[in-house]
């Protein structure tokens, strides 16, 4: 089985032998998955309406749990924009009616973003179409291998995490 990356590789192998071309046989393959991923979510969440990230941001207030919702600051960490991006997005969702700005009862300046109830049905439904675009990616791999390529990935983003 042979895929782009060993052409390339292979190429640069003739061209400079001198080198160990092992990190870009796997980042130049990790690469070129991830662009395949992004389409497959642009794909996934046309269907629900919604673009990459109004998906990011209607997903953090998901997971944070009933009654779905963050401070703006918690938004910032959990999608990891600037101030000013994150503006823009909760003012664009709120215009859709996708989430709404509530005071902060724990601080009188301060704002809530809440998911509302078509937020939540959104959210839900692109989620769903994502995961089974995700599955389709992973289905030549037995559940042993996909254990163990979690795993490997882990290991190579720990180091980045906060």
């Amino acid at each position: 089985m042979r895929d782009e990356v060993d052409d390339l590789s292979e190429a640069w192998a003739h061209e400079r032998p001198d080198l160990d071309l092992g990190p870009v046989e796997i980042f130049s393959r990790l690469s070129r998955l991830s662009r395949h991923l992004d389409l497959a979510r642009r794909d996934a969440f046309s269907g629900s309406g919604i673009e990459s990230w109004e998906f990011d941001v209607l997903a953090a207030l998901r997971r944070a749990g009933d009654p779905y919702e963050l401070s703006p600051g918690r938004l910032l960490r959990e999608t990891l924009v600037t101030s000013g991006t994150m503006t823009n997005r909760v003012d664009r969702l709120a215009s859709r009616g996708l989430v709404e700005r509530l005071p902060d009862p724990a601080d009188r300046r301060g704002v809530l973003v809440r998911l509302t109830p078509d937020g939540k049905a959104t959210v839900d439904s692109a989620f769903e179409a994502l995961l089974a675009a995700e599955r389709e990616f992973l289905d030549g791999l037995s559940g042993d291998q996909q254990s163990q390529l979690t795993d490997l990935l882990r290991r190579l983003l720990v180091p980045f995490s906060s």
